[in-house]
């Protein structure tokens, strides 16, 4: 195993734990989804209770939230995956450009990932795996 080999198998798993990290963060959302399902239920005092539509927000928003992490954390898992079977280079790099909005471990990982997907040895084998020529 050449060692652009080892460094995607690296990078994989890395995806793989960080997706991980990223659909359990996101679930950090669902305490203003109870507080928001709290408020519509009133659950607060009548006297003081906050505006109706406040509920509404503190339920919808973070569920976009939580929508977005999810989704996010499933296309990190996928890059894992494509890096791992060396096919998709460009989905794979695009990834890495994205992982890099999540601070810390996804701009790290992300600038580790465009690093060496950046390496003419790597293109070749994502190229040699998909048939077609290497860019570049």
């Amino acid at each position: 195993m050449t060692q652009d080999e080892q460094h995607l198998d690296l990078l994989a798993t890395f995806h793989y734990i960080v997706g991980g990290l990223t659909a359990l963060f996101s679930c950090i959302f669902l305490i203003h989804i109870g507080l928001g399902i709290a408020m519509l239920n009133g659950a607060f005092d009548a006297r003081n209770a906050p505006p109706r539509f406040l509920g509404w927000i503190l339920v919808i928003v973070p569920a976009v939230f939580i929508v977005i992490g999810w989704i996010l954390s499933g296309l990190m898992v996928a890059a894992g995956r494509r890096l791992k079977r060396r096919v998709s280079y460009t989905f794979c790099l695009v990834m890495a450009g994205l992982e890099c909005i999540l601070m810390p471990f996804g701009t790290v990982l992300g600038v580790f990932t465009i690093v060496v997907l950046m390496r003419e040895s790597v293109k070749r084998l994502f190229a040699a795996k998909s048939g077609v020529s290497a860019v570049g």
